[in-house]
């Protein structure tokens, strides 16, 4: 599972979340920006980090460690110490936080580190103790659920859903943490097993407002086109001109009822064959 992706993207879309994990978060947390940064010249990389909004504040470095890493630590230490020879004219200090799915995973002998992990510096949070998903912020709520699986993780994903109060942002991040959890099943019969419709999506939000500025511009027939081509284009990658062609020749009505057909079609036949009879 692509955790890491999920959780730059629960962080891009909310700095303060990572502040929502820690016992005292610091002054003006909303201000935060954060950054995945790679530390140039090295094989190191920091998942993220995030930056104070003046010179004389902390900045936070963030670990996502799902798997047991025996020098996790000392790789965190030796990161963060370049990063802080380089930058040390942006902060005045620094934390550190590790972000694991339960203690299982963490490293064992940490003798090398131990006045480092006594300091405090370095804060650790077990995604497994936090709580009953639903019961805690929607945020760290869906951190909680890359760690469920099977039918649990479909009825918190569910819970979640019903949460979200239709963000479209949340919406689709819990269905791509569920798309991960079961490979085998297609973005959309995830969606459609997590109950969410296509009109809740990020795809087809992007897709009809693109759709929607172009049909301002040059007329409701073509924008309705480019909406289509658009959502064919993710469904099954880039399709033929002649195909492209063939959708922009539909009026109004006929776009309208291939968006709908096209959530059934299972292959670029099921479209050619659609076009055929229409």
């Amino acid at each position: 599972m692509r955790r890491d992706t999920i959780f730059y993207q629960l962080f891009q879309q909310s700095p303060t979340l990572l502040f929502e994990l820690l016992p005292q978060p610091p002054d003006r947390a909303n201000d935060y920006v954060f950054e995945a940064i790679e530390v140039k010249e090295t094989t190191f990389r920091l998942d993220g980090v995030f930056l104070p909004p003046t010179t004389s504040g902390i900045i936070y470095f963030c670990e996502v460690q799902f798997q047991l890493d025996e020098l996790l630590y000392e790789r965190i230490n030796s990161e963060i110490g370049i990063y802080t020879y380089r930058n040390r004219e942006r902060f005045s200090d620094w934390q550190a936080v590790v972000i694991y799915p339960s203690r299982s995973v963490e490293q064992s002998n940490t003798n090398t580190v131990r006045e480092l992990l006594a300091s405090g510096r370095i804060q650790r949070v077990y995604l497994d103790e936090l709580g009953e998903v639903q019961t805690l912020p929607i945020g760290v709520g869906l951190m909680v659920l890359t760690t469920l699986e099977g039918d649990v993780a479909k009825t918190e994903a569910r819970r979640a859903i019903d949460r979200s109060a239709g963000d479209r942002a949340i919406i689709d991040l819990i269905s791509t943490i569920i798309v991960y959890k079961f490979g085998n099943l297609s973005r959309k019969e995830v969606d459609a097993m997590l109950g969410i419709e296509l009109e809740q999506t990020r795809v087809y939000q992007e897709a009809k407002a693109e759709g929607e500025s172009i049909g301002e511009a040059r007329g409701e027939a073509r924008g309705e086109a480019r909406m289509v081509t658009r959502l064919l284009s993710r469904k099954f990658g880039n399709t033929s001109d002649r195909f492209t062609e063939r959708i922009q020749q539909l009026n109004v009505s006929q776009l309208e009822e291939l968006g709908e057909a096209l959530l059934d079609f299972s292959s670029i036949a099921d479209l050619e064959s659609w076009l055929s009879q229409n």
